[in-house]
């Protein structure tokens, strides 16, 4: 299509949505393209009154920005959109600010007022968004009003919103650094927000402007160290390099004492002679003989830290896995840095550009801890598609690594490398020999006949390094390699290269007494033609013929002094002058200097051998995987790695009061819920975690004084471990009817599907756990089935963290007269003693508080006020937000899709709101206003609430008959006053009912219901989905189906209908003890089979 209107139009061709877009592209219409009339179709499209032409053109803006054209003239058409009321309008204008508010200053500033106002929007990306696009305006002029709104962001109530605020803080310093004990406050309370969400960003923020205040981080030191494994991974490296250089000055070297045995080993260990010699006193003395030092314990709050980073050696980022390598390298005890070689060996199946950065620290790491990388030797090989720069680093590790135990596999490895095309791979290889021969001096023999046969090698890049490595060689034993030196003076005909030739040179040079025959005459070869040498070999003859005048005149007289003649007059002025002075230095003159006398000692000095050391030999004094470690040379902003103290500071600095450490709020990986765990239940866990976790760490580990401190100290339990809930002791503390409607966090940003689903995943768990406690105990297979509950629900809790329940299982009954002991009633939340109940029991929930007695209440199984509680049926998906208490000004929605048949209609899904009042006004006339809704879904209102008392919250029940889509259902929550927009939107398991038919019935259905009505995918079971109640727990949580016997013991089936069409749906899967298990779907809702495999197969596999 042509991209310019013609020129016949009066328009600039304002495009639809539908139309091909006129004019937005800079090349559009060759090179006739009027520039004064570019983009004036998007001009037009922003100055219209309608929201849908507006938005289409700020689409176009941002993916023009995208594209990296440039849009920066459209500034002030875009300015103007500012205060739009449409929020995707006003996001976009955001974003293109965020783009050119720097290089439009003057224009952004006209705007200052409208983004003043966007920092007071309800909603929290267009607060958000302006503090950014405030920030980004680099005038000095507003640093106050950018304090300002940087100061009321980090009181934000959304994390959002102050891991904003945290990322404006930098540019707020870098714009006025007067600032910065303002910027310190902030960083400071920032410091101290339980979410994790904001935690990478404030410790970004404390890097860049105050890394030296290190008293800041005191308090906070546990509390990141436990929040570590759930922030995001760019945020996790930058607390990971905060911390490591916080522990080096705040904890003892552990590796003081090995470093104390190195220096006195005798000693240390047997005794030297003069020792036994001395008699009786000599133990006292061996023992005096050492510095009086303590014995290293290592400090609880450095276990903590070694401990809450080795799980990230597991990350799927590079960077994660880095930034712990090195942190295990310069803060761990030497037995415990092994565990990051297996990490590291990991990245190497990476890209080549993570290849390089991670072979460059292996190179460091692997000359000081060489027995750490031995076992992985093979997976440092070249391979022929390796770049040639991946390839010298590996070169340097297999060098490094090689010992006289693997040098034969070494350097066999070494002589298929000579053979490659790469020339700069090969001269590269021919150093490592070189280096392989310098440092083991059993092979060196063998390495330097290899280099020999090198020297026929028809490649002469190969011959000329070959020279070179020899000539290093040779100097160390001169005296035993004549032969050589003969070798390679026949070679001077034939060899080019300029070094390999000055090589040569040298050496016949330095050892001609040991060739006195064959010297002179490479002199008169190389006199032949020493004008057309290059000037490093000119040099090099220059030095051969005055050794030779020294040590052999008679022969050499005159081919020297024609040498000098010659170079007397060379164009270069290095070449002359070195012949002027050499010719005053060998030959006396007349006058006769003092220096000529001294000629021999001066030319022929005995020279030390040359040390092939590695070039990565003393990069580790920069901290590793830095960039100043990679360069090798110190980058702007490198903070120098500190000095372990002498004297270990005082650990109780970062002691914080009890309260703050009996529950940690934490925001839970993606899913963004909160949990609250009590202090018993963390250390009950604990104990047992203590046990599954030995063969995880290291055998060597050894202190186990140190451990057991740490893992007895209040606030040294992992983020894993502690997860708390945003629950206000208001809340608490309202009456039984309101603590049934409302649940643990009110506040809370909406999330996705996925993850209230699992969260539903994880609520299930639990209650199989309780329910499977209560079953039969004689059956072996469920005993065993148990037992893996019980560990899968601890292993959910460690990681994920618990969630409340929803209303229908969090109704508590009243403290009973009667209390077993304590350890008793842990015992029964390990499920080891639990009694069979009197009713049968449909998946009770464990009940998580904050105190023992109101859990053993919960957990109660004799009251009769909770058997309507164990009767009634299971949720799979957890309580969802509608409508967030701030967009409804203090009026807070949730819901939950409670699986119990809609009184109305059968054909719908019954779905539970739950409104909660948190403003200080009473909300009247609430109801459902008339919905807009697609063809085929229906709405069933609940009956008006006539008003909802501040603090009070109520449930009402409404029908949706979604047709069995997933289409979300929109309508409008209306009150007296307002009117907001609400959309449910239902997981495919919740269109379904559960049917129960027997294994027959199942067989004959299915086989109706194939080819185009069959869904089929093969998956992988961990195992820990192996047992039986988890399978099934974690299939229903996903879908309302009901289980069909199976005769076959690894084989599950699942049955129900759709709601709204009564189709069929059935589940079978075939969980082979080996291979791939097997997931089948037979539905004629093809488009639900489809969704609903992708559902099982993400719960089964997670």
């Amino acid at each position: 299509m042509s991209a310019a209107p013609a020129y016949g139009e009066d328009k600039g061709g304002s495009a639809g949505p539908g139309e091909p877009e006129y004019g937005h592209d800079p090349a559009s219409g060759g090179i006739f393209s009027s520039d004064y009339k570019r983009h004036d179709d998007l001009k037009e499209m922003l100055d219209t009154n309608k929201d849908s032409l507006k938005l289409e053109a700020m689409k176009r803006i941002v993916a023009m920005i995208a594209r990296g054209k440039n849009a920066s003239d459209l500034f002030p058409a875009v300015v103007k959109n500012v205060a739009c009321k449409n929020i995707e309008v006003k996001k976009l204008v955001y974003v293109y600010l965020v783009r050119y508010a720097e290089e439009q200053q003057d224009l952004a500033l006209l705007s200052i007022s409208t983004f003043q106002r966007g920092l007071k929007d309800p909603n929290q990306l267009i607060r958000a968004s302006a503090l950014r696009v405030l920030s980004s305006i680099r005038v000095p002029i507003i640093v106050p009003i950018m304090m300002l709104a940087i100061k009321e962001a980090a009181s934000d109530m959304s994390p959002y919103v102050r891991k904003t605020a945290a990322h404006a803080i930098p540019k707020l310093y870098s714009l006025d650094s007067d600032q910065k004990d303002q910027l310190i406050e902030v960083i400071e309370k920032l410091l101290a927000d339980k979410t994790t969400l904001v935690a990478g960003s404030v410790v970004m923020a404390f890097e860049e402007v105050c890394p030296e205040r290190i008293d800041l981080i005191h308090k906070n030191y546990r509390k990141l160290c436990n929040l570590l494994i759930d922030v995001e991974e760019w945020g996790q490296v930058v607390i990971i390099s905060m911390l490591t250089r916080y522990a080096r000055t705040q904890f003892l070297s552990p590796t003081q004492n090995e470093s104390l045995l190195e220096e006195n080993p005798e000693k240390a260990f047997y005794g030297s002679e003069d020792d036994e010699a001395k008699g009786p006193g000599s133990e006292e003395a061996a023992t005096t003989a050492l510095p009086a030092r303590k014995p290293y314990v290592m400090d609880p709050d450095h276990r903590l830290l070694l401990r809450n980073t080795k799980p990230l050696l597991q990350s799927r980022s590079a960077a994660v896995v880095m930034a712990v390598a090195q942190l295990y390298f310069h803060l761990a005890p030497k037995a415990e840095v092994g565990v990051i070689a297996k990490a590291l060996v990991r990245l190497l199946r990476s890209h080549s550009e993570v290849q390089y950065v991670v072979l460059q620290n292996v190179a460091t790491m692997s000359i000081k801890r060489r027995g750490m990388f031995e076992p992985y030797l093979k997976s440092f090989y070249i391979r022929s598609t390796d770049p040639t720069q991946i390839k010298i680093l590996k070169l340097e590790v297999l060098t490094n690594l090689a010992n006289e135990t693997n040098i034969p596999t070494v350097l066999r490895e070494f002589q298929t490398y000579i053979r490659s095309m790469d020339k700069d791979f090969v001269a590269a290889t021919i150093q490592a020999i070189g280096r392989c021969a310098t440092n083991i001096g059993r092979v060196r023999d063998t390495c330097l006949n290899g280099l020999v046969q090198l020297l026929s090698n028809r490649d002469e890049l190969v011959v000329a390094e070959s020279v070179v490595v020899i000539k290093k060689l040779l100097q160390m034993q001169p005296a035993q390699h004549g032969e050589i030196i003969k070798h390679l003076a026949k070679l001077t005909d034939n060899i080019q290269v300029p070094m390999a030739r000055a090589s040569i040179l040298w050496l016949i040079g330095e050892y001609c007494e040991h060739v006195p025959k064959i010297a002179p005459d490479v002199l008169r070869k190389m006199a032949k033609s020493f004008t057309a040498e290059e000037d490093i070999v000119k040099l090099q003859v220059i030095n051969l013929a005055a050794k030779l005048y020294l040590t052999n005149s008679k022969q050499t007289k005159l081919l020297t002094q024609y040498v000098l003649s010659l170079a007397k007059y060379d164009q270069n002025y290095d070449i002359r002058d070195r012949a002027r002075f050499t010719r005053q230095l060998i030959v006396p003159s007349e006058q006769g200097g003092a220096l000529s006398r001294h000629a021999k000692k001066l030319f022929l000095a005995p020279k030390p051998a040359p040390v092939l050391e590695s070039s990565f030999k003393d990069r580790d004094h920069f901290q590793l995987g830095s960039l100043s470690h990679l360069l090798n040379a110190k980058a702007t902003g490198y903070q120098e790695l500190p000095d372990w103290p002498e004297e270990a500071p005082d650990p109780s600095v970062r002691n914080v009061e009890e309260e703050d450490l009996s529950l940690i709020e934490t925001h839970v990986g993606l899913l963004g819920e909160y949990a609250e765990v009590p202090e018993w239940t963390k250390c009950s866990n604990r104990e047992k975690r203590k046990e599954k976790e030995k063969p995880f760490y290291s055998d060597s580990e050894g202190e186990s004084g140190p451990t057991e401190s740490a893992d007895s100290d209040p606030g040294s339990e992992s983020a894993s471990d502690s997860k708390s809930s945003d629950q206000s002791g208001s809340e608490e503390s309202s009456s039984e009817s309101e603590s049934e409607d409302q649940e643990e966090e009110k506040g809370r940003s909406s999330e996705s599907e996925q993850s209230e689903e699992e969260g539903g995943k994880r609520k299930m768990k639990k209650r199989k756990k309780v329910a499977e406690g209560q079953g039969d105990d004689s059956s072996s297979d469920e005993g065993s089935g148990s037992s893996s509950s019980s560990s899968e629900s601890e292993r959910t809790s460690e990681t994920e963290g618990e969630q409340m329940e929803p209303a229908p299982w969090r109704k508590k009954t009243p403290p009973s007269g009667k209390s077993a002991p304590v350890a008793k009633e842990i015992s029964l939340l390990d499920l080891e003693d639990f009694t069979p109940p009197s009713v049968q029991p449909v998946s009770p929930s464990t009940i998580v508080s904050t105190s023992l007695a109101t859990d053993l209440e919960g957990l109660t199984l004799t009251d009769s006020p909770l058997v309507p509680s164990l009767l009634s049926p299971a949720s799979g998906v957890g309580r969802q937000e509608l409508l967030h208490r701030a967009a409804g000004e203090g009026l807070a929605v949730d819901y939950t899709f409670s699986r119990q048949p809609f009184p109305g209609d059968p054909h719908m899904v019954s779905v539970h709101i739950h409104f909660s009042n948190s403003s200080d006004t009473p909300i009247k006339g609430l109801h459902v206003g008339t919905p807009k809704l697609p063809a085929g879904i229906s709405i069933q209102e609940f009956p008006e609430i006539e008003s909802l008392a501040p603090g009070e919250s109520v449930t009402a029940v409404m029908g949706i008959n979604f047709c069995d889509s997933t289409q979300a259902a929109n309508f409008q929550l209306c009150t007296q006053t307002r009117q907001f927009y609400v959309s449910i939107q239902p997981p495919v398991g919740e269109l379904m009912a559960p049917v129960f038919m027997s294994e027959n019935e199942f067989k004959k259905e299915q086989g109706k219901l194939t080819g185009m009505s069959e869904v089929t995918e093969k998956l992988t079971l961990p195992d820990t989905c192996r047992s039986d109640h988890i399978v099934v727990q974690k299939v229903t949580t996903i879908a309302n189906l009901g289980r069909v016997p199976c005769g076959a013991s690894d084989e599950y089936r699942f049955a129900g209908r759709t709601l709204t069409s009564g189709s069929l749906v059935l589940l079978t899967l075939d969980a082979r003890p080996t291979g791939a298990a097997q997931l089948t779907i037979n539905s004629e809702k093809m488009v639900i089979g489809t969704m609903l495999v992708k559902d099982v197969v993400q719960a089964l596999t997670q």
